[in-house]
């Protein structure tokens, strides 16, 4: 008994509402799932195996895609982000297949050669998010139909990458919203909200086949405390982005990507 105490310890319900309300925070914010700090958290600190954590961690980015949604709407009106549907769903046509293929790939694919990859591309995308407003003057990069078929081929490569690290893929959205189709960074990130709600419902559903599943009820006081500090986290994140310019962002969003970039390159 006395090996589970420290997991138990570690496992604290006042720990998990801390950790979810400070990731969901970020996610209000940026328009994130902050599924990329919640997985070394759920590993390192709360002592899940990595399947477990990445499905628990999915299950408190859906919470903090879904609330943050909402809670953003304040300083970007919900008939905004309607009126951009078709990008939704361009993105949506092309990140739905992706996630379902992605989830199913997840289970079976560990290399590290494609890890290494992705973490390129993010510090890739980080320089070009950084330099976007000298290389696009805020125009999207393609129109019609090249950037319809732009569209459905990010976002499967979009819905793929999120399924396969249990992500909400708005690191990757968020740059292809405001560089493929000339959104503005908090316009995007509320379209990219919108874009990961129901492409993560599909991986997440994908997900439900394997039998570790079963952590979400073997811990659930844990869960729902960690859900209920994410919905805190991201009600606050929603409040701080009328106060934040989109200037600040940019560099935020940038920081973020390479901090991923890091910990995908370390991954194992």
């Amino acid at each position: 008994m006395d090996s589970h105490q420290p997991v138990a310890a570690r496992r604290s319900l006042p720990a998990g509402f801390l950790g979810g309300a400070a990731i969901g925070t970020l996610g209000g914010l940026i328009g994130l799932g902050g599924a990329e700090f919640r997985l070394p958290l759920l590993i390192g600190l709360f002592r899940f195996v990595a399947l477990e954590a990445v499905i628990l961690n999915k299950a408190m980015s859906l919470v903090v895609v879904a609330s943050a949604l909402l809670f953003r709407t304040r300083a970007v009106p919900a008939d905004e982000v309607l009126s951009h549907w078709p990008v939704i769903v361009n993105l949506l046509a092309g990140s739905l297949l992706g996630a379902w293929f992605g989830a199913g790939w997840a289970t079976r694919l560990r290399s590290e050669t494609l890890y290494r990859v992705i973490a390129a591309l993010l510090v890739a995308i980080a320089a070009v998010l950084l330099l976007e407003h000298r290389i696009t003057a805020g125009a999207a990069l393609f129109g019609g139909p090249a950037q319809l078929v732009a569209g459905v081929v990010a976002g499967f490569g979009i819905g793929v990458f999120a399924a396969i690290l249990g992500v909400a893929g708005g690191e990757l959205l968020i740059p292809t919203l405001v560089l493929l189709f000339g959104a503005d960074i908090k316009l995007a990130g509320s379209l990219s909200l919108a874009v990961s709600l129901p492409t993560m419902l599909v991986g997440f559903a994908r997900y439900s086949r394997d039998r570790s599943f079963g952590v979400l009820g073997r811990n659930r006081p844990f869960v729902l405390m960690m859900a209920a500090g994410s919905v805190a986290g991201s009600y606050v994140g929603g409040l701080l982005l009328g106060m934040v310019p989109g200037a600040v962002l940019l560099p935020i969003l940038a920081a973020i990507l390479v901090i991923s970039a890091v910990k995908i390159w370390r991954h194992s």
